[in-house]
């Protein structure tokens, strides 16, 4: 899940996995998941404050379908460059 709001400032961002994902071992990895996947994607976002959010799926899933769907998820919030 994304949250945004562009401000056309700089880019801050923050990352949260509740204990819903798992145990410490497991809300880590989803974080660095979630880190991992807005670093790759940055170039194409505005300036803005993010929240990421994690679901449980995030530890299963395939890191190229959570690129398209953070893709989605850009285009449909319209906070592409």
């Amino acid at each position: 899940m994304l949250f945004a709001v562009p401000d056309g400032r700089e880019c801050s961002v923050g990352f949260v996995a509740s204990k819903k994902i798992g145990n410490a071992v497991k809300r880590a990895r989803a974080k660095r998941r979630l880190r991992a996947l807005f670093l790759k994607m940055i170039p194409m976002l505005k300036n803005g404050k993010y929240v990421l959010v994690a679901k449980p799926p995030i530890l299963d899933t395939p890191f190229n379908e959570l690129e398209k769907a953070f893709r989605r998820a850009i285009k449909r919030l319209d906070i592409g460059q």
